[in-house]
């Protein structure tokens, strides 16, 4: 049975792939974009399983009517995928305080605004499924995207404890969590902090991390099929690992800061007194 899937970000990356997959199928798209004239290709192509509206996330009240509009037309929403976004590079201290804002704007409350808007109209159908685009670097950090990790960091804790408070309204959440991937994420679509020549090294120093070598980019268009699953599960996992370097290098990290945890474990428990 064909279902109704609200996207944004649908103009480039995975939002433009599982967008067309999705429409190949046979589902009806409502497709986001900051761009008015994004989807003109697809409109002639899918006709009426396609509604392209134009929105900029970071507009709280642009979101609930865009949102609402969606329901309008198609009578019901049955997936909402947040994956609108983009990358910040540059340590900590080299990003300033615009790029930093602007970010969380988009990264995190451009999320939480589409959540927001969309909960009523899924809780009113009694089902639904918010599917969360975070990144491997909402579990673990690297050096030189400590702003983005904390993006993404904060998207995984909104989101679990989200699926807690939905779960009995028949609304699955599922955080995506991608490793890295040959997208634009790095490219046109990125912003870059002010470099400072005292953390060049380290910059230069990056390519030999695990996870960042040409190889360890997966294919974008091998993340459809796993999406069409998760879309289609009746019993979606709150995390979905995309690509295979999460789950090893998880696994790995994890480890070991419960081995750290552990070493101070008498220092914690002292500390309860």
């Amino acid at each position: 049975m064909a279902k109704t899937i609200f996207i944004t970000g649908a103009t480039s990356g995975f939002g433009k792939l599982w967008t067309e997959a999705l429409l190949q199928r046979g589902d009806n798209v409502v497709a986001t974009s900051r761009k008015a004239n994004a989807f003109t290709a697809l409109s002639e192509k899918y006709g009426d399983q396609l509604l392209p509206l134009q929105l900029d996330i970071t507009d709280r009240e642009a979101v609930f009517a865009t949102v609402n509009k969606a329901k309008e037309h198609f009578g019901q929403l049955d997936v909402v995928i947040n994956n609108a976004g983009y990358g910040v590079f540059g340590a900590v201290e080299e990003i300033g305080e615009k790029v930093a804002r602007d970010v969380f704007d988009a990264n995190l409350f451009g999320t939480l605004w589409v959540t927001q808007a969309a909960l009523p109209i899924l809780r009113a159908q009694g089902h639904g499924h918010i599917i969360q685009l975070s990144s491997v670097l909402g579990v673990w950090s690297l050096p030189t995207l400590g702003i983005y990790n904390a993006t993404k960091f904060a998207v995984e804790g909104l989101s679990e404890a989200l699926a807690s408070e939905v779960k009995d309204f028949g609304i699955h959440v599922t955080l995506i969590e991608p490793n890295g991937y040959k997208t634009e994420f790095g490219g046109s679509s990125a912003v870059f902090g002010d470099s400072l020549d005292v953390y060049n090294p380290l910059k230069e120093s990056l390519s030999k991390i695990e996870g960042l070598g040409p190889d360890d980019y997966g294919t974008p268009e091998a993340t459809v099929p796993a999406i069409l699953t998760l879309i289609d599960s009746e019993n979606p996992p709150l995390r979905l690992f995309l690509g295979k370097l999460g789950y090893v290098k998880t696994e790995r990290v994890y480890g070991e800061k419960l081995q750290q945890w552990k070493e101070w474990k008498n220092v914690s428990e002292a500390a309860h007194g």
